[in-house]
């Protein structure tokens, strides 16, 4: 039991230490947009005073993204005129008005960093059918289909945290991408291991990962903090 709870300390120390680390430089004057069924602006919790004050470190990845701008946690897609970078992380479905936002607002010079999960793999404090349960399976084909991607997953690979062959992000029950035609006017390089896409979209740029598991809360060290800041700088490359 003490052991236990000296770890949860060190780890809230280390994850408000890399909070810390990120924070410390001042943001750009950018405005990140994040829409996400994840846990990572609010914490889970049953009420508004657990969601806005809750006992443990704030999600890792927030230093991560307020150090690239001003972070804005969007309920739709509908409005993204003055978003300049987007985070979408294993959205809900989307209605097909915003499918249609998000690809004019790609084309038209956005710069978008997507994860979408087949198969999310995050412990959970609501059960299935909660509607506060993050988004279990990512469910974005139409939107992918625009682009020239479908997402797939291989039902037979071994459960478990492991790295990518490629870049080394951590993965598990992790998707890939396969290129499709009928993608309009989109060009997408596939990482050889399926996992990453690279896609110019119009005058757009979009960085999809078919896994979440990066983003998971219980990241212990700076590791996935670099991992990430390294996914958001290649969406922001012109």
């Amino acid at each position: 039991m003490h052991r236990r709870i000296a770890l949860a300390v060190l780890a809230a120390v280390v994850a408000l230490a890399g909070w810390w680390a990120f924070s410390a430089e001042p943001a750009p004057d950018r405005t990140v947009g994040l829409f996400t069924s994840l846990p990572i602006v609010w914490n889970e919790a049953d009420d508004i005073k657990g969601m806005i004050d809750p006992p443990a470190a704030p999600h890792w990845a927030r230093a991560v993204l307020e150090s690239k701008g001003k972070v804005i946690a969007l309920d739709t897609l509908l409005q993204l005129e003055q978003v300049d970078l987007l985070v979408v992380a294993q959205p809900r479905p989307l209605v097909p008005e915003e499918n249609l936002a998000l690809d004019a607002w790609l084309r038209a010079g956005g710069h978008l960093l997507m994860f979408v999960d087949p198969m999310l793999t995050q412990e959970s404090a609501f059960a299935l059918g909660d509607r506060r349960r993050p988004q279990d399976v990512a469910l974005v084909s139409p939107i992918l289909a625009r682009w020239g991607l479908e997402l797939q997953f291989d039902d037979r690979q071994p459960g478990g945290l492991r790295e990518s062959a490629g870049e080394g992000l951590p993965i598990n029950l992790a998707g890939t991408f396969k290129a499709i035609p009928g993608g309009h006017e989109a060009n997408c390089a596939i990482a050889r291991d399926g996992l990453i896409a690279r896609c110019t979209v119009g005058q757009g740029q979009a960085t999809l990962v078919a896994d979440a598991a990066l983003l998971e809360p219980e990241a212990v060290g700076d590791r996935r903090a670099v991992q990430l800041q390294r996914l958001l700088e290649g969406a922001m490359a012109e």
